[in-house]
């Protein structure tokens, strides 16, 4: 025998693992198979909301085009009929009419077409609540003065966008017409002659008589009024 081979391989001592080893072992196991089952999820509901975004935008940007090309559609078919109300029989308002409404001869549907307005000026209006102003700044002497200064001065209030609403326009010309004052009612009148609405945007509304009731009921064109 060789000196070789009487040389003994010393073996590696035998390694034990405690009962709390394991079991944080197998905890650190399960908590990685957690984190990769919560990862596909996360995965997983990221693509169905990709997948029901592309699905969505594809439908409503059809209905979208839809109902513009509906809404032009029926607004310029009407706008024959608009032209021989306006000529023809004279109904619309000498100013400008920016809304028709038009019902069936059962009355039972009737289609509004028109057009959203924002109140607007020219700079004369400044001239007519100057005259308006100084006038009524005069009166306040009493009580019943102080109280219609108070009352005009509000109606000659601004918006945020810093103009006065045409509907208060209309009644300051109601208190002018009760208050006799030319001075009064020329500033009025020149606030009147001053208005130039300006056009925002057209709209078509169709409304239906329920025949139990008799009520007119507005068909939803708006998505979220559905």
């Amino acid at each position: 025998m060789t000196q070789t081979d009487q040389t003994q391989v010393p073996t590696a001592p035998e390694t034990t693992i405690s009962p709390e080893e394991l079991a944080a072992f197998r905890a650190y196991q399960a908590r990685i198979q957690r984190d990769q089952r919560d990862k596909e999820l996360r995965d997983t509901y990221a693509q169905l909301v990709d997948d029901e975004i592309d699905a969505a935008t594809d439908m409503l940007t059809q209905l979208s085009t839809d109902m513009a090309t509906i809404k032009e559609t029926v607004m310029s078919n009407f706008r024959s009929v608009i032209d021989m109300k306006t000529e023809t029989l004279g109904l619309s308002k000498p100013q400008g009419q920016y809304t028709h409404t038009f019902t069936n001869s059962d009355s039972t549907r009737r289609i509004t077409i028109g057009n959203y307005t924002i109140d607007s000026y020219r700079d004369t209006v400044e001239d007519g609540i100057k005259l308006v102003t100084t006038y009524i700044q005069s009166l306040a002497r009493d009580q019943d003065s102080q109280a219609l200064v108070k009352a005009v001065m509000q109606l000659l209030s601004r918006n945020s966008k810093g103009q006065i609403k045409a509907s208060r326009v209309l009644q300051l010309r109601k208190i002018a017409e009760e208050v006799g004052d030319p001075q009064f009612a020329r500033g009025v009148q020149i606030i009147q002659d001053s208005y130039q609405p300006e056009i925002s945007r057209s709209f078509v509304r169709l409304e239906v008589k329920d025949p139990s009731t008799q009520t007119w009921t507005i068909v939803p064109l708006n998505i979220s009024n559905l």
